[in-house]
């Protein structure tokens, strides 16, 4: 049959008949995180279920989505794909995705990454591919080689490129991951130029004004440009979330409040997203003194019935957070059982994740829950030089950072309490933020009244 081309100039095995529109929008809606996004995948479907690239889509979209249910959808996804190539033969581009497709299910995020890359050595201008590598290295942990990729794209594209907004909202959020805030703001504002609904990009921006304590313009940054996210799908939660932390930084509580009802738990999904978003905020919202009420009962309702996921690290220690809010110790007990089952087969690039740092950190989170404070801060402290590797963003992963410097502060262990500190700040540009300021007070506090500074002890291993 005759290839046809997509918006990005991708040649496809889609029929005559097939829905090409449909394709364009379901990878368009990809790369603005739109809501919208499975429906113009089914209807390319639907439209000609001989082209097997949209399963693999779906088996790749539904891993990312890192729930347990969701991996038989991604292999059975994968069968449909192949079914279908048996009655149509693939590109060789085709092949790639369902081949990395097939490594994701075989337990190998990292390999399906970097097969997708290197597509984008012959082709940077294969948008999907460009999103994919980012979206999977994100959940990996992996800032500089989402650095490495999108950079290797970006000289080739022009503006005129439908996708070129869109990768200077990766390029921005991969600087901010790396460090490089001052270029990362201006590639983020330079991509809302050309594509308003980069909510990506948008956030990018966002995450800069965290890093250096400029909350005041990311409110402004924020509050203006609240339709650049109307359309997503649940990363819309985040970017409130987003807001939400800068409210917090400024000690504004009752706007912090009124974000988390109103539309960051607006909608009490169980997606380990939106998990995320909550917990960190309610937990960062009890380090600073504030009652958060019964908010923590639903979301460890929900986490009771995730212990057993074991997808992805980061999750399951917003579980953790959650199960420990809520005093379900019970199912905190299961989930770091769960945890130690994954670390000792380390059958997938996950369960190594999970091996370490995460259960080392579910343990040190289990303890803080207790008020085991001493066991909280050896465990934490242990799994903390390599936090990166859950995945997730700074802002994200500064909650557990909050904690193991809380842990260390109650559990007596001043030097390392005040090395923490200064490291967080030294990576958020030098800028000491408002939990910095409120704890180095505290430190000096306690100081004065004990005479024995210690240090570090020996950290506890996972077991």
């Amino acid at each position: 049959m005759n290839k046809r081309t997509d918006i990005f100039g991708c040649t496809v095995s889609l029929s005559a008949s097939g829905d090409l529109d449909a394709w364009n929008k379901t990878q368009l809606g990809f790369l603005a995180h739109a809501a919208v996004t499975p429906e113009h995948l089914g209807q390319t479907i639907k439209s000609d279920p001989d082209f097997a690239l949209p399963y693999v889509c779906k088996g790749l979209f539904s891993l990312l989505l890192g729930r347990r249910e969701l991996v038989q959808v991604a292999i059975d996804a994968e069968k449909e794909a192949r079914s279908a190539a048996s009655r149509r033969s693939l590109s060789s581009r085709e092949t790639v995705f369902l081949e990395a497709l097939s490594d994701w299910n075989s337990g190998h995020a990292a390999r399906a990454a970097t097969r997708i890359n290197a597509l984008l050595d012959t082709a940077p201008h294969d948008a999907l591919a460009m999103k994919l590598v980012q979206a999977i290295r994100f959940v990996l942990g992996d800032a500089k080689g989402m650095r490495s990729s999108i950079e290797t794209v970006i000289p080739s594209l022009c503006e005129k490129d439908p996708a070129y907004g869109y990768a200077l909202g990766c390029h921005a959020f991969t600087l901010e991951e790396t460090g490089d805030y001052k270029l990362a703001e201006l590639k983020g504002r330079e991509g809302l130029i050309h594509t308003p609904d980069d909510a990506w990009g948008l956030h990018a921006v966002a995450h800069v004004y965290d890093m250096t304590n400029d909350t005041n313009a990311g409110v402004r940054w924020l509050e203006d440009r609240t339709k650049a996210w109307e359309h997503c799908n649940n990363f819309r939660y985040h970017v409130w979330w987003h807001l939400a932390l800068m409210y917090l930084d400024k000690g504004n509580i009752d706007a912090v409040f009124a974000l988390y009802d109103r539309d960051i738990r607006a909608d009490k999904t169980d997606d380990y997203r939106d998990i995320s978003n909550a917990a960190s905020l309610l937990s960062r919202l009890e380090l600073d003194g504030h009652n958060v009420g019964d908010r923590w009962e639903e979301l460890a309702d929900i986490s009771e019935k995730r212990v057993d996921d074991g997808c992805l690290a980061f999750a399951d220690l917003h579980y953790m957070l959650a199960l420990i809010g809520g005093n379900r110790q019970n199912a905190a007990t299961s989930l770091i059982a769960r945890m130690r089952k994954n670390a000792a087969t380390e059958a997938s690039d996950m369960d190594a994740i999970i091996k370490h740092p995460g259960l080392s950190a579910a343990q040190g989170l289990e303890a803080f829950g207790e008020g085991n404070f001493t066991a909280a801060f050896r465990h934490l402290a242990g799994a903390r030089d390599s936090m990166q590797t859950i995945g997730g963003s700074h802002a994200q992963r500064d909650v557990f950072e909050r904690l193991t410097i809380e842990a260390a502060l109650r559990g007596g262990y001043f030097d390392a309490a005040e090395r923490f500190l200064i490291s967080r700040t030294d990576r958020r540009a030098g800028q000491e933020d408002r939990f910095a300021s409120m704890r180095m007070d505290e430190l000096a506090r306690q100081r004065a009244f004990s005479r024995d500074s210690q240090d570090i002890p020996q950290i506890i291993p996972a077991e």
